[in-house]
C-alpha cells in the first residue's frame, strides 16, 4: 500500500492507495447505496408520463449505465479522484418538464447536444477549457444555494400527493408512513454506518415489505425479463428543441458547479493539487459520460455530496474503490431484471422516499445560503429570483396556452427561470454594482450605508 498520505488526518487510505478486491467490492457497494437518484428519478419520470413498466425499467438501466460510465471516467484516467456520480435533481426536473411537452426523444436528444457543447467548452487542453471561467457565475452560494431551494420547492408538487395512490388508499398511505418513519429513524439513529448512508434504500425496502403483507406487489415482469440487454442508441427516438437544449445547458452548468466543489474538497483531503487543467479534464469526463448516457436514455449526473461524505467519514479515499462502484453500476445497467424490479416497487413507497429526498435538496440549498451576508443587495438578488421563478408554476393556463411552444417551454420552468435570474442578477448586482458602490463609499461617502460583502 502506498503511504504517501499517511500523515493526512482526513484520509486513512489515500487517493492512490489500492485495497484488496473484497474491500473494493464492500466499500464500492456502500457508495452505490447512496445513489438515491438511480432508484427514484427514473421511476418518478415514468409515473408522471404514464410509461409502461418495461420503459421505466429501461430508464433505470440507462441511469445505472450513465452513473457507471461517468464514475469510471472520473476515478480513472480523467480526473483521478474518488468521485461517484449519479442522477441529479436538475436533470430530473429538466427531463421531466421537457418530456411532458416535447417527448422523451427530444428531451434526451437535446441533452446529448448540450453535452457536446459543454464537452467543447471543457476541452482538457490549455487555453481551450473555458468552463472554469463560466462556473464562477453560478458557483457563489447565493446562486447555487437559492437554485437548490427553488428545485426542492418545485419538486414538492410531486411528493406528498402521491402517497395515497389511486386505489387502496389506506394501505398506500400506511406504507408511505412506514417508509418515512424508517428513513428518518435511520438518518437520526443510524450513526456513521451503512444503515444511515443507505437510509432511503432501507426505507423503500421496509415500505415495500409492509405493502406486500397488507396489499399486493406484482413482480411478474421481473420473472419474465432477461438477464442481459445491451443499451440502445436513442431508444425513444431523436429530436432537438432549442429551448430544451438551453434548459439542459443550464442543468449541465448547475451540475458542473457542484462537481467543482466536490473536486476541491477531495483534493484538499488528499493533499493533491487542483489546477484549471485538472478541473477541465474532470468536467470533460463528466460531460462525455453524460452525453453517452443521454444517447442511451439515461439522466445526466453530478458528484453526490453523500458519496463525498462517505469518503470523509470512512477515511477511505481510494479512487479504486469508487472505480469499482462504477463497474458495478455498469453491470447492473446491463441486467433488465434489476430495472424492472425497481420499476415494480409500490409507487406510494417511492413517492414517500422521494419526498424526503426533495426536502434534503431544498434544505441543502438553505445550508449553502447561510454563508451569504444578507444585506439589501443580496436580498434583492435571491428574493426576486425565488418568488418569480416559483410563480411560473401558477401562470394562467389561458396565457401560457397562447404562447409559442419555444417560449412556453422557458417561462413555465421554475428551474430555468430561476437559474437565469440568479446568474444575471448576481452578476449585475454583486459583480458590477456592488464594487461601484464600495468605491464611491471609500471615496468619502458613509461606509455604514453601503454593503461591503459580496455573496
Amino acid at each position: 500500500m502506498n503511504h504517501e498520505h499517511e500523515n493526512n488526518e482526513t484520509l486513512h487510505v489515500g487517493i492512490e492507495d489500492k485495497l484488496s478486491t473484497g474491500a473494493n467490492l464492500t466499500y464500492g457497494f456502500q457508495h452505490l447505496l447512496a445513489l438515491t437518484g438511480i432508484f427514484l428519478f427514473p421511476v418518478l419520470i415514468g409515473q408522471a408520463l404514464h410509461l409502461e413498466f418495461q420503459t421505466i425499467g429501461y430508464l433505470i438501466q440507462a441511469c445505472f449505465l450513465t452513473t457507471g460510465l461517468v464514475t469510471i471516467l472520473q476515478s480513472g484516467k480523467m480526473l483521478r479522484l474518488p468521485v461517484v456520480q449519479g442522477p441529479t435533481a436538475a436533470f430530473f426536473v429538466a427531463v421531466l418538464s421537457a418530456s411532458a411537452s416535447v417527448g422523451l426523444g427530444t428531451a434526451f436528444g437535446s441533452m446529448a447536444v448540450a453535452g457536446v457543447i459543454f464537452m467543447l467548452l471543457a476541452l482538457p487542453i490549455r487555453k481551450f477549457g473555458l468552463i472554469g471561467h463560466i462556473n464562477k457565475f453560478i458557483a457563489p452560494p447565493i446562486v447555487y444555494g437559492t437554485l437548490l431551494i427553488i428545485i426542492g420547492a418545485q419538486l414538492a408538487d410531486i411528493g406528498l400527493k402521491n402517497w395515497f395512490g389511486s386505489a387502496n388508499i389506506g394501505v398506500n398511505f400506511a406504507a408511505s408512513i412506514v417508509t418515512v418513519v424508517c428513513v428518518l429513524a435511520l438518518m437520526i439513529f443510524g450513526g456513521n454506518t451503512i444503515l444511515r448512508r443507505g437510509a432511503l434504500l432501507w426505507g423503500i425496502i421496509a415500505g415495500t415489505l409492509f405493502f406486500a403483507v397488507f396489499g399486493s406487489v406484482d413482480f411478474s415482469a421481473v420473472a419474465t425479463a432477461g438477464w442481459f440487454r445491451l443499451p440502445e442508441v436513442f431508444p425513444f427516438g431523436f429530436g432537438v428543441s432549442i429551448p430544451v437544449v438551453i434548459l439542459m445547458l443550464l442543468a449541465f452548468l448547475q451540475a458542473s458547479a457542484e462537481a467543482v466543489g466536490m473536486y476541491t474538497l477531495l483534493t484538499k483531503w488528499g493533499n493533491q493539487e487542483l489546477d484549471s487543467t485538472r478541473v477541465n479534464r474532470g468536467l470533460f469526463g463528466e460531460f462525455l459520460g453524460c452525453t453517452l448516457g443521454a444517447v442511451f436514455g439515461g439522466l445526466g449526473t453530478t458528484s453526490y455530496p453523500e458519496n463525498i461524505g462517505i469518503v470523509r467519514v470512512s477515511g477511505i479515499g481510494s479512487r479504486y474503490v469508487t472505480m469499482t462502484a462504477g463497474i458495478m453500476a455498469v453491470i447492473l445497467g446491463l441486467i433488465p431484471k434489476v430495472g424492472l424490479f425497481i420499476a415494480s416497487l409500490p409507487s406510494a413507497v417511492l413517492s414517500a422516499a422521494s419526498t424526503i429526498l426533495f426536502g434534503i435538496i431544498a434544505i441543502s440549498g438553505i445550508q449553502m445560503v447561510s454563508k451569504v451576508k444578507w444585506d439589501e443587495l443580496n436580498l434583492a438578488v435571491a428574493g426576486s429570483s425565488f418568488i418569480i421563478s416559483l410563480g411560473t408554476m401558477y401562470l394562467p393556463a389561458e396565457l401560457t396556452a397562447g404562447l409559442p411552444l419555444a417560449i412556453q417551454s422557458v417561462v413555465t420552468q421554475p428551474m430555468l427561470v430561476g437559474v437565469v435570474m440568479l446568474i444575471v442578477l448576481n452578476t449585475v448586482v454583486n459583480v458590477w454594482i456592488r464594487p461601484a458602490l464600495e468605491r464611491r463609499a471609500s471615496g468619502g461617502g458613509s461606509q455604514d450605508s453601503i454593503p461591503t460583502e459580496a455573496a
